[in-house]
Formats: C-alpha cells, structure tokens, sequence
C-alpha cells in the first residue's frame, strides 16, 4: 500500500526499541514529472545532491532495536537539512514574507531549504519561483519530516533519559579532500559531524570515530563538514540528547558517474550494520554519560 506521508519511517519491534534514530534526509529518489518539467537539469544531472542509497546502507536499523527515517523526495526539491526558511530572494519572484531568513549563507550560496543548485553549482531552473511554491514543500514535506523526528527523539528521552540521533548522509569524493591533512594523506572515507563537541557527548562520538577506524577506514571529524541544521538543532547534550552527523565518501560504496553501486557496496552495508548492533550493545554502559543533567531532566518532566 503507498503511504501518503512525505517520509518512510521503519520502526523496530515496539520489544526491542532503543533510543536510537537514524536519519536519512538527503536519499529521497521520488521526483515527480512536474518537477522534472519544471527543472532545466536531465533526470540525472539532477542527482548529483542526492545522497544515494544511504537509506539503504542503513536499512537494517530496525532489526537492531533503531528507528529509520528516511525522505521520499528529494533534497533538490526540498532540503530538510536547514532551517524551514532559509531562502534567497533571487530564486523568487515575488517579494519573501519578512520571516524568511535572507541573511542565511546556505541560502544565499543556492543551496537554501529550497535549493537554487545541486552539486558543482548547477542551477536547477530556468525562471523563478513563486513564494506559494517553497511555502508548499515547507508545509506539506520538511514540517512533517521535522515534526516526526522532534516526536520521536521526546519519546526515547521520556522513557530512557537521553536519545541518540544518527544523521546520515552522502560526500562526493572529491570534497573529501578537504579533510585531509595533507595532499599525501589518504582518502577520507568517513566524516563526523559534531558541531565541534557542541551536539553529542565526546565519548559517544569517540566510539563510534574508534568503531569505524577499527574496521580500517579513514576518519575526519567535523571536517569539512560539522554538521548542518539536524545536527545543530536536535544535538542538546545538556538535555540528553546526542546528535551526530555521519559523511560516507560515496565512492567506497558507489560509482559516482552511473549512479550504481559496485564491489564495496556490500562491504559498507555490513559496517554500517555492524556499527548499530554494536552501538546499542553499548548503550548501558554509556547511558550514564548520555542522560540529562539533573537539572534539565527535572525541568522537562
């Protein structure tokens, strides 16, 4: 049966849930003909932000006790990894209300909540949109996507006294040079994203940097990138609730010019598998460090 929501939420066993959630906000695949119509881009050049296949590379979260939330549509008709109004004037033609955010440098480097460009500057349309139209995707798409995580994330902090949100997304390997220490160095295969020690407790974010090592791959943290506005805004550690962002280097799992994965594929599968078994195997002795403050959890209840 094809559900009418804006998302794809996979639950473990109500048995065995744990405080973990993983999202998926940039593997959305559903562009519908009108926006194809509407885009001066092919249907594959207008993939290149898609984080492909990361919902997938994750999907046996719920097998382990974690939830899944994924996006349907995707991240080059609205971005859910911004704040709800970060828009540029340029991309419309009538004047924004005075709520939106103009000063937003993601917006403003067209890459806002609804995006100007896709990857290497691409510009997605040929005219300009209306203010109705972003306001659209806002309400009917990022709200409820926003609104089931806030859900969620308050449920798991009510019943265990901290929650975990695992923020997964995709990297071209390219940008992964920005990482590196030198132009020597190795590719980077995996960045975290903490909001430099901001949003998730450093021992949390410590296992799982020494998980992923311990399987031999490279890790980077919060560099070039610490995390957008999921991690930002739901990384609270003061209050129990750990954010972090995970970048895979898609070209340990995918062929970035046809789009398909190949032999590695299985292998980062596994990992990430692996890792959230391992990761809520974990949890009891970690909880400790991950619950709220005294004070905050008495201010929430």
């Amino acid at each position: 049966m094809k559900s009418d929501l804006p998302f794809l939420l996979r639950h473990p066993d109500s048995t065995a849930q744990q405080p973990v959630l993983v999202t998926s906000p940039h593997s959305g695949a559903r562009y519908s003909d009108a926006f194809l119509t509407a885009s001066r881009l092919d249907a594959h050049a207008i993939r290149q932000s898609e984080d492909m296949f990361v919902d997938d590379l994750f999907a046996t979260a719920p097998r382990h006790g974690a939830s899944l939330l994924s996006a349907i549509h995707p991240r080059a008709y609205v971005d859910l990894n911004r704040a709800p109004y970060e828009l540029e004037q340029v991309l419309f033609e009538d004047r924004l209300p005075d709520h939106v955010d103009k000063k937003s440098l993601r917006a403003s480097s067209g890459l806002g909540t609804v995006p100007r460009l896709v990857a290497e500057n691409a510009p997605i349309y040929d005219g300009k949109l209306t203010y109705a139209d972003a306001e659209q995707r806002i309400e009917n798409i990022y709200r409820p996507f926003h609104h089931q995580i806030a859900s969620l994330l308050q449920n798991m902090q009510r019943q265990y006294g901290f929650a975990i949100l695992l923020d997964a997304h995709s990297m071209p390997s390219q940008a992964t040079r920005l990482g590196r220490n030198s132009l020597s160095a190795p590719p980077v295969d995996f960045v975290l994203g903490n909001r430099h020690n901001k949003a998730c407790d450093m021992r949390l974010t410590d296992w799982v940097k020494n998980y992923l090592q311990a399987q031999g791959y490279v890790v980077m943290l919060n560099k070039p990138y610490a995390g957008g506005y999921i991690t930002e805004n739901y990384g609270q550690p003061n209050r129990g609730c750990h954010a972090l962002q995970i970048e895979i280097n898609r070209a340990i799992y995918m062929d970035e010019d046809s789009y398909q994965p190949h032999d590695g594929y299985a292998r980062v599968q596994e990992n990430m598998s692996r890792l959230l078994a391992d990761l809520i195997a974990e949890l009891p002795a970690l909880a400790d460090d991950l619950r709220a403050d005294d004070g905050d959890r008495s201010a929430a209840e």
